[in-house]
């Protein structure tokens, strides 16, 4: 009779015992850390500084000394008159000459114009690579040209910064009206976020040609009427400041 009595008790004796820990624990509250990730400024933020650690890494693993205005410019050596600036070697202008001619910037009167947004250089500070990211459908990528916009914001024509051969002109899905001149040596120059086109594919262009005006794009809609200006070398972007003897 007791054992029976023994037996219908150890289950309660365990329940209540069960339902005393359980009860016992502390509301889970969301720790610092949870709530510092909760921050919508965040993630873009991790995105931004992985991207440029990304970049970097890359840049340093491709074997460039930054220093010496040969290596940051891979195959200039095929380019007449290469590190020259003033008749002298220079490391800030390496003034490309092609025909006779230096590369300069697509704009008239480069004194009318400010940067609206500089392009990526890997070695620059963290300030200087975040300025120089884009933003655009939630990522975040190094910008790999410079941005030229004029300093009363009004329209203007642009022109082509070394004479060559027009390869591409269209239209592109998200950075407006596009132009590609080819250039001797491997040389490329791309100028975006245009309007009003004056040239065609296979048309030879002059140096100083009004090849556009200067327009907007979806891609960078804060930055009003402007020109997104690239120099490829053999494929590769470099930053025209380097390459433009009069650099800005």
């Amino acid at each position: 009779m007791n054992e029976g009595n023994n037996n219908n008790k150890t289950p309660r004796k365990v329940e209540e015992s069960y339902k005393s820990v359980a009860g016992s624990s502390p509301a889970v509250r969301p720790t610092g850390w949870k709530k510092f990730l909760s921050k919508r400024w965040v993630f873009p933020a991790a995105y931004m500084a992985a991207a440029a650690i990304i970049v970097t890494i890359l840049w340093l693993n491709s074997g460039t000394d930054p220093k010496d205005p040969q290596q940051a410019v891979p195959g200039l050596t095929g380019v007449e008159g290469e590190a020259t600036v003033n008749g002298e070697n220079s490391q800030e202008a390496t003034a490309v000459i092609v025909n006779g001619e230096t590369l300069r910037w697509p704009v008239e009167k480069i004194e009318d114009m400010t940067t609206i947004l500089p392009f990526y250089d890997a070695t620059a500070s963290v300030e200087e690579r975040e300025a120089a990211m884009v933003e655009y459908d939630n990522t975040f990528s190094p910008h790999m040209a410079t941005d030229l916009a004029r300093k009363d914001a009004a329209s203007f024509e642009v022109v082509a910064a070394l004479s060559g051969k027009v390869t591409v002109a269209g239209q592109t899905p998200t950075n407006g009206y596009e132009v590609q001149i080819e250039h001797p040596n491997g040389l490329v120059t791309v100028y975006q976020s245009l309007t009003d086109l004056k040239v065609q594919v296979g048309d030879e262009i002059e140096q100083g040609d009004v090849i556009a005006s200067a327009g907007q794009s979806e891609l960078e809609p804060a930055e009003g009427i402007h020109v997104h200006f690239e120099v490829l070398n053999n494929g590769q972007s470099v930053n025209p400041s380097t390459l433009i003897k009069s650099a800005k």
